[in-house]
């Protein structure tokens, strides 16, 4: 969710009337912190990169200051770290070595309005569409073909232009090393693998500084003080530093080029901001502060960092798995950090050079060499392995080791489709005489591919037999569906008897037929005629048989698919994990929205979703006992106030006047005047609705009304107590009701105040949630 700065009311405004835009710039200081963890790990990596390019060394500093500064400011995903990839090391090292530094640069700008056109069409949500084993191959085979590289500087020689070359040369290699290289790469590998295993509460300490820093930083004091021999970096100065010219080469190569830059940056930088979502989700605040990602926006902040990084002669840009990490553990909270660890890049590049002469060349390879290892996951091979994937990540991998990224890539592709393809096409048929039936199992998806197979199984069986067809797929087509139909009713018109199953042999029922169409769940009961029409001027009421026809329709279809989980909360009772307080319309069907079910909510309806202050509730003490039963006896981790559009009861405070008589309704409408009173004040932010104002003031007074009912909750003694405990989290929701679409209210800041923004709930998210309710 994306969050905007409130807006706030002038004196000079009417009480509905848009108010003016005001600026508000504060820096967090997790912001800060995390930007200096973050700058720490970027500063010898960018230099390592630069070096494994062969691009001058200060390109990797100027891609780390625009990835961070122009890729964090306009970018969709706050937290991700953007700067010189090691995944681009290849890539860039090919076109430098083919086009020189100049037009290299040029292709990085060409490539970055590529990206800013791919954004400009949303399409960003198509590179996820590309299989993880083809992503992840592609990483570990720029993983290898990096490690070989560097392997050679590491040793004391100089890599060649080729994978294949480095590893037929590393014999050769072996019988010539240069020993102060190889001794200073050796400290540099051990201190990076070592550092991060300290043990004890001084290793708990010190830990907190990067390995990368402390490994390069370890190197080159050793490499000073013994005075070893070894090539150091040589930033030259910035007058000299290389702009980009213009393209020389052939059209061909150079728009091969783009293209590969571009694929490579924009898929990297996509999948890694959808994992720094489940990062920042995975948190101890679940990042509820913290937007979820804009993947167009963020392909667009990509587009132009490139084209700010190739106009300055800087390395391409991409979103960076190990930075981004950082960041996130770290315990940023806004983009701030992002662009800060760019502003310290500047400085650092501007003021430190005469300390960053000094590091020695192979312990930057050293660290770039461990980096590319390590991109050869093993959790990563596990998972293409259990997912039976293992083919297509391993011609990926040969790919682009053996040929090259682009068509290694285009080679993965071309094996995951035929491996798709061969699954779909891959069914098998069984018949199996049993003692009182004959079971006929499929195996795999039902396409019209095994029509002719499934036939000639099905009239192999005896007429007038039981018979039991076991499907185990989830997918047939019509054609498999046809043949299995028309021969299922013309063997019952001969005597037989025909059951249809699923894997665990629960019975497949017949489709609907469309005069029942309207026979769902969740469809009101005005709407369930099934078959029986009403006149059109008829007006359907619910009456005391459609209740029973609905209670008995639970009892077949229902109670036996939740009846052991509703015996187990019975036996052990309930353990929800939220307070759920929302409006008692009708309308506002609170498990369907939640994806929730039995034991998962603790759920208090009442008129407006109201919390009467401690002490005003006038002898209805009914949400408060609610609030402290679900507080202190159910323990439950959050409260959620839930409000909604076209809300009754708001319309109700809206037209309210001291002269009304005082009538049940009136008396617990005053407990929402502080919303109206909120709303009218100058004090307070207006309520905002996925960056806009609210359609009217009903709308207006509906958002406003669950920031208040929020703060009321804070007044009440054992929510104030375990907020404080830090055991207790509260949250704000709306759904509007003619869009079917979520709001949640953006997350309290250090001194728990909300800002009034109320943003969507991507559909992603909602699937995420239920996937992890289900597992």
């Amino acid at each position: 969710m994306t969050v905007f700065t409130p807006i706030r009311r002038t004196p000079t405004h009417r009480p509905h009337s848009p108010p003016p835009i005001g600026p508000r710039f504060r820096i967090a200081g997790a912001d800060v912190s995390a930007s200096i963890s973050v700058f720490l790990i970027a500063l010898p990596l960018s230099l390592g990169i630069a070096l494994a390019t062969g691009a001058p060394l200060q390109a990797g500093l100027v891609a780390a200051a625009v990835g961070g500064i122009v890729a964090g400011r306009i970018g969709g995903a706050p937290l991700q770290v953007s700067g010189p990839a090691a995944g681009l090391t290849v890539v860039t090292a090919e076109l430098i070595q083919r086009y020189g530094w100049r037009t290299t640069c040029a292709i990085t700008v060409l490539a970055g309005f590529a990206q800013l056109g791919l954004a400009a069409l949303r399409v960003a949500r198509s590179a996820l569409a590309v299989s993880p084993a083809i992503v992840h191959g592609m990483l570990a085979g720029i993983g290898v073909t990096i490690a070989l590289a560097q392997l050679h500087i590491v040793l004391g020689g100089t890599p060649q232009s080729s994978a294949v070359d480095n590893a037929l040369g590393l014999p050769a290699q072996l019988a010539h090393l240069h020993p102060a290289a190889l001794f200073i790469s050796a400290l540099t590998v051990a201190v990076l693998l070592l550092w991060p295993r300290l043990p004890g509460r001084a290793g708990r300490f010190v830990r907190k500084v990067p390995a990368a820093l402390v490994s390069v930083a370890a190197a080159t004091v050793l490499a000073v003080v013994a005075g070893l021999a070894v090539p150091r970096v040589d930033l030259p100065s910035w007058s000299s530093h290389a702009l980009p010219g213009l393209p020389e080469g052939p059209a061909l190569g150079i728009a091969a080029g783009v293209l590969t830059i571009t694929l490579v940056t924009s898929v990297q930088s996509l999948l890694s901001a959808v994992a720094v979502d489940k990062l920042v989700a995975a948190r101890a605040d679940h990042g509820f502060s913290v937007p979820r990602s804009r993947l167009d926006r963020e392909l667009a902040g990509q587009g132009a960092a490139n084209v700010v990084s190739g106009a300055l002669g800087g390395l391409p840009v991409a979103g960076v798995a190990v930075r981004s990490v950082a960041n996130v553990s770290a315990g940023a909270v806004s983009r701030n950090s992002t662009m800060l660890h760019g502003l310290w890049i500047v400085l650092a590049a501007l003021f430190l050079v005469p300390v960053l002469d000094l590091i020695p060349l192979p312990a930057l390879a050293a660290l770039v060499m461990v980096v590319g290892f390590q991109m050869v996951s093993i959790t990563r091979i596990r998972t293409v392995t259990r997912h039976r994937e293992v083919l297509v990540y391993a011609v990926t991998v040969s790919g682009v080791v053996l040929i090259g990224i682009l068509e290694g890539v285009a080679i993965g592709i071309a094996v995951a489709v035929a491996v798709a393809m061969h699954r779909l096409a891959k069914t098998r048929i069984t018949l199996e005489e049993q003692a009182d039936r004959h079971l006929v199992r499929v195996r795999g998806q039902l396409t019209f591919l095994a029509v002719p197979r499934l036939s000639r199984a099905l009239h192999q069986l005896p007429p007038g037999a039981r018979v039991v067809v076991e499907l185990d797929g989830s997918f047939m087509d019509h054609a498999a569906y046809e043949t299995l139909h028309d021969w299922q009713s013309g063997y019952a018109r001969h005597g037989g008897a025909v059951e249809v199953t699923g894997p665990s042999g629960a019975r497949i029922t017949e489709p609907t037929s469309e005069s029942h169409a309207c026979c769902r769940p969740w469809t009101p009961w005005r709407n369930h005629h099934c078959g029986q029409h009403p006149p059109v001027d008829e007006t359907p009421r619910a009456t005391g048989h459609q209740l029973a026809s609905g209670i008995g329709k639970f009892q077949r279809n229902t109670a036996p698919l939740v009846r052991d989980e509703l015996a187990r909360l019975a036996r052990e009772g309930q353990s929800p994990s939220q307070l759920f307080l929302t409006c008692a319309d009708s309308r506002l069907v609170t498990s369907m929205i939640t994806s929730s079910g039995p034991g998962d909510l603790f759920t208090v309806r009442n008129v407006g979703n109201l919390v009467p202050l401690p002490g005003q509730e006038s002898g209805d003490d009914s949400v408060a006992a609610a609030i402290e039963y679900a507080v202190e006896v159910l323990r439950v981790q959050s409260i959620t106030v839930c409000g909604h559009s076209g809300c009754g009861a708001m319309q109700a405070l809206l037209g309210s006047t001291p002269d009304d008589p005082p009538t049940p309704l009136r008396r617990w409408l005053r407990h929402g005047l502080p919303s109206l009173e909120r709303m009218a004040s100058r004090r307070h932010a207006w309520a905002r609705i996925s960056g806009r104002l609210p359609a009217d003031a009903v709308e207006q007074l509906c958002l406003t009304n669950v920031v208040q009912q929020l703060e009321h909750l804070r007044a009440h003694e054992s929510v104030a107590r375990r907020l404080a405990d830090g055991t207790l989290t509260l949250h704000g929701m709306y759904f509007h009701v003619g869009e079917a679409q979520a709001y949640l209210l953006a997350g309290p800041d250090e001194q728990h105040r909300y800002d009034d923004v109320f943003d969507r709930v991507p559909p992603t998210m909602i699937a995420e949630r239920a996937e992890a309710r289900a597992s």
